[in-house]
């Protein structure tokens, strides 16, 4: 997989691990209407490859994401009603699409995020930034609220600690960013591909359709009542044990054999 956009870069290697990279460097990655159709083409290509079974998400240059872009909002201040809220539903949809890729998506956080760079990182599964990054939900600064990626950023790091940052929009460091579990883990910035490279070995042991149903698992018992949770796990793991990968992996385990999807079967 080599795709072209304008905006962003698409790549998938052998084992299929794909990395998909913000490319407006000169812009720090900033995101404008363009890039957020280009992320929802690549959420839903990569959707549909059978041949991906995780996604890195990236940055090029020193940024992560600096939000928005001036220039869109720019253009969009001189739209309608209408077609302000046209954008904010592409944005939203574009959000909904990587938060709900059915496969894994590691942030691999090579510098600062601010404003919607912040939602990006909150839609991965994973994310592993760099000692001396800042971030920032700094909207109210501008008389703005964050409102399209609040469901993503709020679930993140829980309602207090986006009180703690979404009120004052003020910039906060690397160490709080995983305090607060906006980031997974931290590093230096000479060890964050070593660190990316262990995620993706531990998610290349597991079982992708697995993965995929576990993560419709978690977001259905995160929105819903244990009573109802009780049904439907219940489903669920009956589908799995009836299931390829499941017969594959408890045959395996059985005669102590690795499942095909397991690295070196």
């Amino acid at each position: 997989m080599t795709s072209n956009f304008e905006t962003l870069t698409l790549e998938r290697d052998d084992r299929g691990v794909a990395r998909l990279t913000f490319n407006r460097p000169d812009k720090h990655n900033a995101l404008n209407d363009v890039m957020i159709l280009d992320l929802r083409r690549a959420a839903a290509e990569l959707a549909e490859d059978d041949e991906v079974r995780l996604v890195v998400l990236t940055g090029a240059g020193k940024s992560f994401c600096a939000g928005g872009d001036i220039q869109w909002f720019t253009r969009t201040l001189k739209k309608s009603r209408a077609g302000r809220m046209g954008e904010a539903t592409e944005l939203a949809h574009m959000l909904y699409d990587l938060n709900h890729l059915p496969k894994p998506l590691i942030g691999r956080v090579q510098g600062p995020a601010y404003g919607g760079g912040v939602g990006m990182i909150s839609v991965c599964d994973v994310t592993i930034g760099t000692l001396g990054s800042r971030f920032g939900l700094t909207e109210v600064r501008l008389g703005l609220i964050a409102a399209t990626i609040s469901p993503y950023v709020v679930r993140r790091m829980g309602e207090a600690n986006a009180r703690a940052t979404m009120l004052s929009g003020a910039l906060f460091d690397a160490e709080q960013a995983l305090e607060i579990g906006l980031l997974s883990r931290l590093v230096a910035a000479d060890e964050l591909d070593d660190a990316v490279e262990a995620v993706i070995a531990d998610h290349l042991e597991a079982a992708p359709g697995a993965v995929a149903e576990t993560k419709r698992l978690i977001d259905y018992v995160a929105t819903h009542a244990i009573a109802d949770s009780m049904i439907y796990t219940a489903d669920r793991i009956s589908d799995a044990w009836e299931s390829e990968e499941g017969g594959a992996g408890i045959d395996g385990f059985l005669n102590k054999r690795l499942p095909p999807w397991r690295s070196g079967a």
